[in-house]
């Protein structure tokens, strides 16, 4: 299963994501976890793995302030990852 959400990892401009979250299915993943073990551990149902993200806020809905910052550079990076019926962001690390 990571092999394949692997291959479906891909860099997209927020733009490409404001219809997903005007249907508030963004989760953003933590630059401290692997957002392909993330989406394995949803597509699986990994319950404990998935509870614990969330009581360390590591996983979470956008606020409204990283909304708004999003919205006004609609050209800004992410790793994004589709999980039915989510779709799981993280910002990209700018290239040096």
């Amino acid at each position: 299963m990571k092999t394949k959400l692997a291959q479906d990892l891909a860099n997209v401009e927020w733009g490409v994501l404001t219809p997903h979250a005007k249907r508030d299915a963004i989760i953003v993943v933590s630059k401290q976890l692997n957002i392909v073990d993330v989406g394995a551990a949803i597509a699986q149902d990994d319950v404990i793995s998935v509870q614990h993200w969330i009581s360390e806020q590591l996983i979470q809905k956008p606020d409204p302030e990283q909304l708004t910052s999003w919205n006004t550079n609609p050209s800004k990076q992410f790793s994004t990852l589709i999980v039915q019926p989510f779709v799981l962001v993280q910002e990209a690390t700018p290239e040096s």
